[in-house]
């Protein structure tokens, strides 16, 4: 009977361990990309020089 190679069984559980990890952050990267405005300029909007903002209220 073959002896079981437990070095490759724990090598492949690093892998998949490693994987796992690399999707979790992507899916973080992905959400907080989303959660910004694409280009900051249209975040806020620009004040006309002499003009006071408007108020919100």
């Amino acid at each position: 009977m073959a002896k079981p190679n437990y070095s490759f069984e724990k090598r492949q559980r690093e892998i998949a361990k490693k994987k796992q990890q690399d999707e979790k952050q992507a899916k973080k990267r992905a959400a907080r990309e989303g959660a910004k405005p694409a280009d900051p300029a249209d975040a806020v909007a620009p004040v006309e020089p002499g003009r006071k903002p408007a108020d919100p209220a």
